[in-house]
């Protein structure tokens, strides 16, 4: 497995060796020892998460606030999406910066999103398997996000916001002004 930190460093592409013949592929889509080792803290998933999704639906830019901080392991198992993390540790030196990539079924790759980002993702193709792990429950309490039309954050989902299908819970989602942010620690984890 191959990992490579992104422009944001805790933010990290993990991409899986997919070995093929004419039988298929095996691929180990998982290694905690060797993310563990790479990041340099310990991780304890304990909920894998799946949701399949048409052509332009939005989902986020969502989070849960300490003490349901998540991290999060997204991967797309067909299709393709825009995934995207963005910083929200107030005082981080990339505070309101961030990634995106680009996940599909053929490309394997993953992304890794620790606690203290907002994490969001839109589908580019006609429909799109999207699974992760996270390393905390859902808490209703403590579950916020941010307005993915943000023009602070700057980011390019690839799509008009009319081709864009929302949630009523993502059509009223605070700026990014008035979100609740994270404080900037050494350690989130």
């Amino acid at each position: 497995m191959k990992f490579t930190r992104t422009e944001i460093p805790e933010v990290v592409i993990c991409e899986p060796n997919v070995f093929g013949d004419d039988r298929g592929y095996f691929t180990e889509t998982f290694r905690q020892d060797k993310l563990e080792d790479f990041i340099g803290y310990t991780i304890g998933f304990c909920q894998d998460n799946e949701s399949k999704s048409t052509f332009g639906v939005l989902r986020g830019l969502h989070y849960q606030l300490p003490p349901h901080a998540q991290t999060k392991l997204v991967r797309v198992i067909t299709g393709k999406v825009l995934d995207v993390a963005v910083d929200i540790r107030k005082g981080s030196p990339t505070f309101g910066k961030h990634v995106a990539v680009e996940l599909t079924g053929e490309n394997n790759k993953q992304l890794l999103v620790p606690r203290g980002f907002a994490h969001g993702f839109v589908v580019l193709s006609e429909e799109a398997t999207f699974a992760y792990k996270v390393d905390n429950y859902y808490s209703p309490e403590c579950d916020r996000g941010i307005d993915f039309k943000e023009e602070q954050l700057g980011i390019d989902w690839g799509l008009k916001v009319e081709e864009m299908k929302l949630s009523e819970k993502d059509r009223k989602q605070p700026s990014f002004e008035n979100a609740e942010y994270f404080h900037f620690e050494k350690d989130l984890y």
